[in-house]
């Protein structure tokens, strides 16, 4: 049997600047599932880098409200929404509430650093 408690797992910044905690990586482990679970925050008023992955993804929303930017498109975002988040779509989120985003990021095939790519907004330079 395999529980990891949140607070057992170090807290680092993301390249997308999120701060996460991996809580499962089948990438980092002798696993019988794919993917990967990851704890996000995204302070008020804070965005993630535009980024896209190799991998699929869906957000949780757990706490707080944002919105969501996947390709050309965003919408608003509140606890208890699930977004997919389809492989190699440039995405990002902003906290636009007073508290906290926290989401769970799932990726499948799991999470690995070199399947991140980090683009940027229209106007700012990489």
């Amino acid at each position: 049997m395999l529980i990891r408690s949140l607070k057992d797992c170090p807290d680092f910044t993301a390249g997308d600047g999120s701060r996460l905690r991996e809580l499962l990586n089948a990438g980092k482990g002798p696993f019988a599932f794919r993917y990967s679970l990851a704890h996000a925050v995204v302070r008020p008023g804070e965005a993630t880098q535009p980024h896209a992955l190799k991998s699929s993804e869906v957000y949780y929303i757990l706490e707080g409200r944002g919105e969501m930017h996947i390709g050309n498109e965003s919408a608003g975002v509140f606890a208890g929404d699930a977004v997919d988040i389809p492989p190699h779509a440039t995405q990002y989120i902003a906290n636009t509430g007073p508290t906290d985003l926290v989401f769970l990021c799932i990726v499948d095939p799991a999470w690995k650093k070199e399947d991140e790519i980090l683009t940027h907004r229209a106007g700012e330079t990489a």
